[in-house]
């Protein structure tokens, strides 16, 4: 299995069951859906999903074969898990988790390293680890191409976001 953290179960909701979550991965609607695989905790305890709904910042959910809250308070806390191969991916299709790691690369010359990426109002930021820190909107304009085998990411006028 390839897991990867997609948030933490801050509490529970109500009496029926219901986790609250934090997350910000970016595919959600890729993942919360009923019938999709999570996996909990240090144990890595799997729960399938049972129902999805937005409410505030939190994702809710609820697990099949889960209907009172006394089943999820032991889930409080802990840190919630997929499985990568469940998403079936295409060859040159990726997770926005996947750039992270990658070399930013302009006109032949690296420019540094993507070390995180952050959700604000106007879009996704690449965190870019170089000389010194910086950011890229993540966007055609910049991102050029992305290749998942050479981990790098081809881009235009980057050099002029550098200050």
């Amino acid at each position: 299995m390839n897991l990867i953290q997609i948030g933490k179960i801050v509490n529970t909701h109500g009496i029926k069951g219901e986790v609250r979550l934090l997350s910000n991965f970016a595919e959600k609607e890729l993942i919360f859906k009923k019938g999709f695989s999570v996996y909990i905790g240090e144990e890595k305890q799997k729960e399938i999903i049972e129902t999805y709904r937005h409410h505030k910042q939190f994702d809710m959910l609820t697990f099949k074969g889960i209907s009172n809250i006394n089943e999820v308070l032991k889930y409080k806390g802990k840190k919630i898990y997929i499985n990568k191969e469940d998403l079936h991916l295409k060859e040159n299709e990726y997770l926005l988790e996947d750039l992270i790691g990658m070399k930013i690369i302009c006109n032949k010359e690296e420019l540094g390293t993507v070390n995180d990426i952050l959700e604000t109002p106007a879009g996704k930021l690449l965190s870019i680890t170089f000389a010194k820190n910086y950011y890229i909107p993540y966007n055609n304009v910049y991102i050029k191409q992305v290749d998942i085998k050479k981990k790098e990411i081809h881009g235009e006028n980057i050099k002029d976001l550098i200050l």
